[in-house]
């Protein structure tokens, strides 16, 4: 894969505005073109309905989002899946692999959500757009055929810190909690000292200088970098639902997500981390090309399966939906 996006000629994303990266190769780009090479069908997994739609904010704004519903009968589960790019790249088409294989996978309808991006929309712009959708499927879950007691929230990346914010403001905001957290590595700490970055600064497809760039265009100033709801690993995480975290071990966040694992123990949070060897930021997606995508994907889905089975008896322990 990496070498079919080598092919395909990115030009560094560092030395790139916004709207000029917004228009480079993806990593999806390179499954798919290594997928024809091998002679592959290209076609995204099918699940039994996807619709595309707009929800409001609270300051007025519209967001995309895009439900996927698979096979099933009943009220399903539902996931509220936030894409990765550092809170300035990608969109739901970019990052649809996912959603697909979480909703068939986990049984649940996943929506995932387009918030907005930097550096047109600043810190904290894409944290309450992300608390907003939530807000939005908790009230409409039963409108889409989900069950609302039986509801997670997922994210890859700076998806997965959107994620985790989200849980986090429930908790403190006393709406209702999701049923479990789906990490992929998750953008968790603002040192970049770490030993993975150190070790794997030049990596493929995300570096440090890509990550310096990412905040580049997200922060207002540097100070933003030290707010809780970046920095998760010092944030308050006791009281959040039990979790799972997966990390690539060639990127530069692996430290972060084994760090958040480890703060989330100590806060007497139930966590499952698991550091995947010899993939890069960006694999979980990619089942159709990556054999450990496809395990990465099962154990999400196996951990967000047993959560569901148990919602019914927890998940209005905190407060009744609004």
């Amino acid at each position: 894969m990496l070498t079919e996006l080598q092919r395909l000629e990115p030009k560094p994303i560092p030395t790139l505005t916004a709207a000029e990266a917004r228009k480079q190769p993806t990593p999806a780009d390179a499954v798919k073109a290594l997928l024809k090479k091998q002679g592959k069908p290209v076609a995204p997994e099918a699940v039994a309905k996807v619709h595309d739609r707009t929800i409001p904010t609270a300051g007025g704004a519209k967001l995309p989002v895009r439900v996927y519903t698979p096979h099933g009968d009943g009220a399903l589960p539902i996931i509220v899946y936030y894409h990765g790019g550092g809170f300035a790249l990608a969109t739901n088409d970019v990052y649809d692999a996912t959603p697909r294989a979480l909703a068939n996978g986990a049984k649940a309808i996943v929506v995932s959500v387009e918030y907005r991006k930097a550096p047109e929309h600043k810190f904290p712009t894409a944290h309450d757009d992300a608390f907003a959708a939530y807000r939005w499927v908790v009230k409409n879950a039963a409108s889409m055929g989900g069950d609302p007691p039986r509801l997670a929230v997922a994210g890859e990346s700076a998806g997965a810190n959107l994620a985790a914010n989200v849980a986090i403001a429930a908790r403190d905001q006393k709406e209702r909690q999701p049923v479990h957290l789906l990490f992929v590595y998750p953008v968790a700490g603002s040192a970049m000292t770490t030993e993975s970055y150190a070790k794997y600064r030049d990596a493929k497809p995300l570096d440090k200088a890509m990550m310096v760039w990412f905040t580049e265009q997200y922060f207002r100033t540097s100070a933003d970098a030290q707010d809780p709801r970046m920095d998760l690993v010092n944030a308050k995480l006791t009281g959040l639902p039990a979790a799972t975290i997966i990390n690539a071990e060639i990127d530069p966040l692996r430290s972060d997500g084994e760090l958040l694992a480890r703060r989330l123990k100590a806060a007497e949070v139930p966590v499952e981390q698991k550091t995947f060897a010899g993939v890069t930021h960006e694999f979980f997606g990619m089942g159709a090309a990556v054999a450990d995508a496809k395990d990465a994907v099962e154990l999400a889905t196996d951990r967000l399966k047993k959560s569901f089975e148990i919602a019914p008896a927890t998940a209005r322990r905190d407060v009744d939906a609004p």
